[in-house]
């Protein structure tokens, strides 16, 4: 196992339960809080486990056997009875979007089975019209119907919505629907006006208006960055109290999930700004870190260690490819079955030139700022590991922590190179459970869906990892990520890559230490330890226990931020 900083308990202290810090602190008083009753899977090398954990002031003072711990306990002290439930570290989210997800809670879900009812075409028609008719005050004031997570591959017609699809939904009103991946949207015929998309419009760079056949006139469907242009004009309607309402709302999901840090993994200056309002007024139960987007938020990349109120800025992000699933990524070798209307060497394109990429790198290097990149396409992940070269080369090592977020078609080579550099992968298992069967039929083809994500090949190098949901994209399900993570089962049963799979300990030090150390944060959070935060989490049974193929049903019971209860189920 990779070795980290730890505060080393000493010999003579280790034999007695209680470390020397935990008595200093003893001296201090009774404390707040004592778990007892439950397994306590800490996370930390040095004790991977205890009976009991005592917690002042939102942090953990002392670990070790209850009979030891006893003593701290006083007349104010609240004893939680675990009830043979498993105690673990909270959560750490390696990479999503907060803001969106507040987004999906708020508007029409979408999504497929089994995290919505998005079936059919037929289906996201009448959820649409549904959800119009009981959030009519949301409609009457904002003027706009947005749908989010309808996903073409596992739609009964297996295609997007269309504009004449959604024109049955209004043709007074604007509709607009969010493709599950974030990559793609379907506009109708109002939300394509008031968008200024018409014949006329050519495709934006790193982006595609889809056509009606033999013809320019735009089918409503678009890709990457026509896709963002057209959902801004929506967005744009959306005052303060809507994105407030919609950051809190998507806080309490995360937390709900077992979550006590959260990302906001590609910032506008503009949810910057939100950010800091929610943090301010109270509405943000856990931690938020930010990355603002590193091409159009510059001013607002003001990197901190510090939080306040919750919130704070880590660094940059930087888009270089698209989706796979929706076949945007950028690849070397074409796509085993290209999207309608490509050729058959079609491979993806990036969103971004790539000498603009290559400037960003440097952009983020010379200002010392950790960047986090957005590649899914082995192409795209070319274009890091060149970028990254030349800028360590230009600007000397450190540790800069640079993170490949998804990687989804990383290869073998590119595992040694990212080693070599200190690039962190965080990559995605989770889309072998959602989309592995598409990536075998369709995306990918038999061979290369195998070694999607390559948790496996990533490990054998003596790295560490993080694994993701990237929600919503994905809903923000700890125990999917951890399933999937760790069988790499699809839909339809089968196993993707047996090779690739990790055990679930060290999915779970990935979801926890690796992922606080993946942000700087490891001397407070991933572990349960003496001195750190008291980030906690209660869950429904114990997943080093449980056949692998049930820890996607497992729950979270409690979520504790600091000492505090933020989620009781």
């Amino acid at each position: 196992m990779i070795a980290t900083r730890r505060r080393m308990l000493s010999g003579a202290a280790a034999a007695t339960g209680l470390g020397l810090a935990a008595r200093a602190w003893a001296a201090e008083g009774p404390v707040d809080l004592l778990f007892v009753g439950g397994p306590i899977l800490t996370m930390d090398e040095t004790r991977p486990s205890a009976e009991a954990v005592a917690v002042r002031g939102g942090r953990i003072v002392a670990v070790g056997a209850r009979s030891a711990l006893e003593g701290l306990r006083g007349t104010t002290t609240r004893v939680v009875d675990l009830e043979g439930r498993p105690l673990l570290p909270g959560f750490v989210d390696a990479h999503s979007h907060l803001s969106f997800v507040g987004l999906q809670a708020t508007v029409a879900n979408l999504l497929p089975p089994p995290d919505g009812p998005g079936r059919s075409i037929a289906a996201l028609q009448a959820i649409l019209r549904a959800w119009m008719a009981d959030n009519g005050p949301f409609v009457d004031r904002y003027r706009t119907v947005i749908g989010f997570g309808y996903d073409d591959s596992q739609l009964a017609e297996r295609r997007h919505p269309t504009r004449d699809d959604l024109d049955q939904v209004s043709t007074e009103l604007p509709v607009f629907l969010i493709h599950q991946s974030g990559h793609f949207g379907a506009a109708n015929s109002v939300a394509l006006q008031q968008a200024r998309i018409t014949a006329e419009t050519p495709d934006p760079e790193g982006g595609v208006i889809r056509r009606r056949p033999g013809s320019r006139e735009p089918n409503g469907v678009l890709e990457e960055h026509a896709f963002f242009t057209a959902f801004g004009a929506q967005a744009m309607k959306l005052d303060e109290a809507a994105n407030l309402g919609m950051i809190e709302r998507g806080a309490k999901f995360y937390a709900r999930f077992g979550y006590t840090t959260a990302q906001e993994g590609r910032a506008s200056i503009q949810n910057v700004a939100l950010l800091k309002a929610a943090g301010a007024r109270g509405l943000l139960p856990l931690d938020v870190v930010a990355y603002p987007d590193i091409v159009s938020a510059t001013a607002a990349i003001l990197p901190t260690r510090q939080y306040l109120d919750r919130f704070r800025v880590a660094g940059a992000k930087l888009t270089i490819d698209g989706s796979p699933q929706g076949k945007t990524a950028w690849l070397t070798q074409p796509y085993f079955k290209p999207p309608e209307g490509r050729d058959a060497d079609y491979r993806g394109y990036p969103a971004i030139k790539p000498e603009q990429a290559l400037a960003e790198i440097d952009k983020a290097f010379a200002n010392g700022w950790q960047l986090i990149t957005h590649c899914n396409g082995d192409a795209a992940i070319d274009l890091l590991i060149e970028g990254v070269g030349k800028a360590e080369a230009k600007y000397g090592g450190g540790d800069r922590r640079p993170v490949l977020i998804h990687g989804q078609t990383l290869r073998r080579d590119q595992v040694a190179a990212l080693k070599r550099l200190g690039v962190v992968p965080s990559l995605f298992p989770m889309h072998t459970f959602y989309w592995g069967d598409w990536h075998r039929e369709s995306v990918l083809g038999p061979a290369r869906a195998e070694t999607i994500s390559p948790t496996g090949w990533v490990l054998a190098q003596g790295m560490r990892f993080t694994t993701h949901h990237d929600a919503p994209v994905a809903n923000p399900d700890a125990m999917r990520v951890l399933s999937a993570t760790v069988t790499r089962r699809t839909r339809s049963g089968r196993v993707l890559g047996p090779d690739q799979r990790v055990s679930v300990e060290t999915t779970l030090r990935a979801m926890t230490e690796w992922a606080a150390w993946q942000h700087f944060e490891e001397d407070a959070k991933g572990r349960i330890a003496p001195g750190m935060l008291a980030d906690l989490i209660v869950l429904s049974d114990n997943p080093l226990t449980v056949d692998p193929d049930a820890l996607a049903g497992l729950k979270v019971v409690e979520t504790y931020k600091e000492g505090r209860s933020i989620y009781r189920g």
